[in-house]
């Protein structure tokens, strides 16, 4: 559900917004009209139930007056001075919300912002750079700072003895590029525990005060930039480390074990250690969702930002949803569970050697963990028919912290398969993961036994998996993620134009089908049309609006369709958001909502003259593309290149000249085309004279690149 805040904009930031007013350099160079950048949001969380003082900072944020949050229990009012009040109902649920800016410009991209349960919101002071002025805190404190380049941020706390508490920086977590570094000192200054990369590149630090006095933690980047946000939770709360099982089936009661720290009065010592202290154990009953399969689903509470020390899109292939725990009445850390139709084998020791393999049945799904350092879990499994046979892990995508890698032998030991990472890396867009996925093929009636083990043969509490084993049931994930290039961007489309999201498709289990995708929810005056993709990881989706459409903020929903034989089936088509402006860093995280908005008139739009052709394999297609030029001045040559065609399929570059307003763009469908519908664009760009102020006289002119609108080729049989 999605929530429309109104507030004012105030347009200068203190020095500390270096970093985005950097990043708005870059942008003007590119030269493409304005879109709204959110770079910086500080603080970034609040405590449920009460009120903060909120700053942005971004680029093109010219009359931003408004915040959509993913959530309806915020609200907010301009405060003064770039500074706008934030609220936070108290039934907000602890987790991570996205926040967009809205202004002249449309939407812009999501930053995180933490809500949190029990803890008590306090702002960094200065001067806190040295021991000796520390700020005072109390235990179970959430303090909202930004780092100070080359000091570091001192926090004093009081503990009793015996008393655990957690120190956890919250950073890359929540789209800061702070890499925090955690130290804990006793009053006299001895080094007790230190952290760096625990939850991706975020430090965590788990302690038990030896003695009754006072403690200090200090916060520095590791390289010593100012002006990144951070949110240090100081805590004695519940902290769950992982639960076990990690997969489970839909709809069935389940009781899962849980790990972690002040697990509460039902809670008792377990048998898994980390860095030298004890882990709770207590069991907790739940039962999963039934809904999630029908869609391939995966439902979030907390962005998946710390599987990793770069923002991921890993859980773009889980069908699953995050359980929040919630012990002694406080909510605990949520934790990322599988979700399948097949009963769940739990891993037993003694199988870490090939002579005594654990035996397990197809379909099998087995929750497991490299239990120690060197650990080699394997198991053992007859197939009843020749053929391809899938194995999935799961370790990456459910931040089991492994980096796992299978190995199938037969039963003589020789080896028949063996499989490693996978997943789909394109632009910004970074699905590739450290979870070995694949097929093997197999012979009926033999033995099989199957290795997963860590690539650095690591081991203990963390080290979780999932293990699927089955034969293929062709399906397909589907993403979307904002075209704009190098950076961060929401999706406007200018009336009159159009605008694309690329899509990336992980095909599963060998489906070869096309996808169809269709959108929902979608206002008076935009459009799109059903896309087809057929045999290929990368699509587009073009949205266009009407010149006379009104302006719009909202969210809209998409679905892909596929086939298995004359079976249709669905699937959520799952948004994505790049998170940091440096193309040298491949970074992208999911959102729960896909926003849009409709703004000014476009220059220009592109037309096929036929939104639809027949076509045969091996043919060559001359279509006519009209320009329509909706502002009067512009006259300039229209340049046009391909926009993510099918294989097998290539066009010629072309150009509809000066002051002309159309030309024909030449397809040549390979020989190999399969048959069914190919929906696809093209994209186009000129030169346009453009101010932000109208009525100015010094209008220079602006690269402005815009998709058509699509066309489908339906391509029957080949041409003779």
């Amino acid at each position: 559900m999605t929530c429309l805040i109104r507030i004012s904009m105030h347009r200068t930031f203190r020095p500390a917004l270096w970093l985005a007013l950097a990043f708005a350099c870059i942008h003007s160079a590119l030269g493409e009209l304005p879109s709204v950048r959110f770079d910086r949001l500080a603080p970034i969380g609040a405590a449920a139930g009460t009120t903060v003082e909120v700053e942005v900072a971004g680029a093109d944020i010219d009359d931003v007056k408004s915040l959509l949050f993913d959530h309806p229990g915020f609200r907010a009012e301009f405060v003064k001075d770039g500074r706008f009040r934030v609220s936070v109902a108290a039934d907000v649920p602890a987790g991570t919300y996205d926040v967009r800016l809205v202004g002249r410009f449309g939407v812009s991209n999501p930053r995180l912002f933490a809500v949190s349960h029990g803890l008590k919101d306090v702002p960094e002071t200065e001067p806190n750079n040295e021991p000796s002025s520390a700020q005072a805190i109390d235990v179970n404190s959430a303090v909202s700072g930004t780092s100070d380049g080359n000091g570091e941020d001192v926090f004093r706390f009081t503990a009793k003895q015996g008393q655990r508490i957690t120190l956890t920086c919250q950073a890359g977590k929540l789209d800061s590029l702070l890499d925090a570094n955690l130290s804990l000192t006793s009053a006299t200054g001895q080094l007790l525990a230190g952290s760096s990369d625990y939850f991706g590149r975020d430090p965590f630090i788990d302690f038990v005060a030896p003695a009754d006095g006072d403690y200090r933690v200090s916060i520095y980047d590791l390289s010593y930039r100012g002006g990144f946000p951070y949110r240090l939770l100081v805590s004695d709360r519940p902290h769950v480390e992982n639960v076990f099982p990690r997969a489970v089936e839909a709809g069935k009661p389940v009781e899962l074990l849980a790990l972690g720290r002040n697990l509460g009065p039902t809670a008792r010592p377990s048998g898994w250690q980390l860095n030298g202290l004890v882990l709770d154990e207590t069991r907790i009953a739940i039962t999963p969702p039934a809904d999630l399969l029908a869609v391939g689903a995966f439902r979030f509470l907390e962005s998946p930002t710390d599987h990793t020390v770069l923002p991921t899109a890993a859980t773009c292939t889980v069908t699953g949803y995050q359980w929040q725990p919630n012990l002694g009445g406080w909510p605990a850390d949520a934790q990322t569970l599988v979700v399948t139709d097949t009963a769940i084998t739990l891993e037993a020791e003694p199988n870490d050697a090939r002579e005594q393999p654990q035996p397990i049945k197809l379909p099998a799904v087995v929750s497991g963990r490299f239990d120690r350092p060197r650990d080699a879990d394997w198991f053992e499994l007859e197939v009843p028919e020749n053929g391809p046979y899938s194995f999935d892990v799961y370790c990456e995508r459910i931040a089991g912290r492994g980096d796992p890698y299978l190995v199938v032998v037969d039963d003589q030991g020789n080896r028949v398969g063996e499989l490693d990472d996978y997943g789909h890396r394109i632009n910004a867009f970074d699905g590739h993961l450290r979870d070995p996925a694949g097929a093997v093929n197999l012979s009926a009636g033999k033995k099989y036994r199957v290795l997963v083990q860590d690539r650095y043969s690591r081991g203990g509490a963390r080290y979780q998996y999932v293990l699927s084993v089955r034969k293929p049931a062709p399906d397909f994930y589907v993403a979307v993620i904002h075209s704009q290039n190098p950076g961060p961007g929401g999706t406007t489309i200018w009336k009159g134009g159009a605008a694309y999201l690329d899509v990336i498709i992980h095909q599963r289990d060998g489906y070869g089908g096309p996808v169809t995708i269709t959108a929902e929810g979608l206002p008076p005056g935009l459009h799109a049309t059903p896309t087809t993709i057929a045999q290929n990881t990368r699509g587009t989706l073009v949205l266009w609006a009407d010149e006379n459409a009104p302006d719009w903020t909202g969210t809209i929903r998409l679905m892909a369709e596929g086939r298995r034989g004359d079976a249709v089936f669905r699937r959520e088509v799952r948004p994505y958001t790049r998170v940091w402006n440096d193309p040298s860093l491949n970074s992208s995280r999911p959102t729960r909502e896909l926003a849009v908005a409709i703004r000014e008139r476009a220059p220009y739009s592109l037309q096929f003259a036929q939104p639809i052709v027949d076509a045969k394999a091996g043919q060559k297609l001359e279509l006519v593309l009209r320009a329509k030029r909706l502002w009067p001045d512009f006259k300039d040559k229209v340049v046009l290149q391909a926009l993510a065609l099918p294989g097998g399929m290539q066009m010629s570059n072309a150009e509809i000249a000066a002051a002309s307003t159309e030309t024909n763009v030449t397809i040549t469908l390979g020989p190999g085309t399969s048959s069914g519908d190919y929906t696809l664009a093209v994209q186009a760009q000129a030169q346009v004279a453009f101010n932000k102020d109208p009525n100015a006289a010094n209008r220079p002119n602006t690269l402005v690149t815009l998709p058509s609108e699509p066309i489908t080729i339906r391509v029957v049989g080949s041409s003779p």
